[in-house]
């Protein structure tokens, strides 16, 4: 290979990676976790793109929640780098572009997280006092008013406080508040946990609206296998320490991985691909019967 076709390779090589990147909203390298000596993570690797709804699982202890805690600055891993939008966050705590960085995303905790003194407007109107002190109070009840009918919550539910919510009106209201600041990423933990089926299913359906149509990344912590299989595009798989796999669920079900075949392919998960398939089989009868 002459000098200039090696030029010209090499060329293509940095404009690939540099496509790639532009393609990853998140980018997590060698991450390692630990408490004392348990050691929760180590050499982990993951990517999240721009765009896409990222469901994550594992076992209980795999550490679902410290990967997220770890991406969004919580918890100091011991070793290893996070990417967020391009930019390494990793000990930036005070950095202007760092803080820029945090400003363009949005966290739903589990159970909510919702401070109990405040009313749910407030609780919306929290980010903006943090981010932007010097938006006024008119301007901020809009937003907060805004944000609440976003996620579903009928009008009054701005002046109540958490105490007075259900359980998935409380999900609704911390939704509003991660969305409070039009965050172009969104971590959501266990939003459906404690939902009975259909609120569950319409939490799904409300994430999957959202994400349309603000063009949101997700990141889905989730054991929850019918929001996988209803609105995830990828899922990631936490195991043995580490990621293991990433990809589709039918990528994923072409693995040998004992876990995996066992999450998916147990009773819950046959149960959630069964769930699935009714409304195509039904669709497929009602044209076959309107063809009779």
């Amino acid at each position: 290979m002459t000098p200039e076709e090696e030029a010209v390779l090499e060329a293509e090589q940095r404009l690939e990676e540099a496509v790639q990147t532009a393609e990853i909203a998140i980018s997590v390298r060698g991450l390692r976790n630990s408490f004392g000596d348990q050691t929760v993570h180590e050499d982990l690797d993951l990517d999240v793109r721009k765009g896409e709804i990222l469901g994550v699982v594992g076992g209980s202890g795999t550490g679902k929640s410290v990967l997220m805690r770890a991406i969004i600055g919580l918890q100091i891993p011991d070793a290893g780098e996070v990417h967020v939008f391009g930019e390494p966050m990793i000990g930036r705590l005070d950095d202007d572009e760092a803080l820029a960085i945090r400003k363009r995303w949005g966290v739903l905790f589990q159970g909510g997280a919702l401070f109990s003194t405040l009313t749910v407007a407030e609780n919306v109107e929290v980010p903006l006092r943090e981010y932007y002190p010097n938006i006024g109070p008119q301007l901020r009840d809009e937003i907060a008013a805004f944000k609440i009918r976003m996620t579903g919550l009928p009008n009054d539910a701005g002046p109540k406080y958490p105490s007075e919510l259900s359980g998935g009106m409380k999900k609704r209201a911390g939704l509003a508040r991660a969305l409070a600041l039009d965050p172009d990423l969104l971590f959501l933990d266990e939003p459906t946990a404690g939902l009975d089926p259909i609120g569950a299913a319409a939490f799904d359906e409300q994430t999957r609206q959202l994400q349309q149509t603000l063009g949101l990344t997700v990141f889905l912590i989730t054991h929850d296998l019918d929001t996988l299989f209803s609105i995830c595009d990828r899922v990631a798989v936490l195991a043995d320490k580490k990621v293991i796999a990433v990809g589709t669920i039918e990528e994923l079900l072409a693995t040998d991985h004992p876990w995996i075949q066992e999450y998916f392919n147990g009773p819950r998960g046959r149960a959630a691909v069964s769930a699935q398939q009714k409304p195509k089989r039904e669709l497929a009868s009602g044209a076959q019967a309107e063809r009779h």
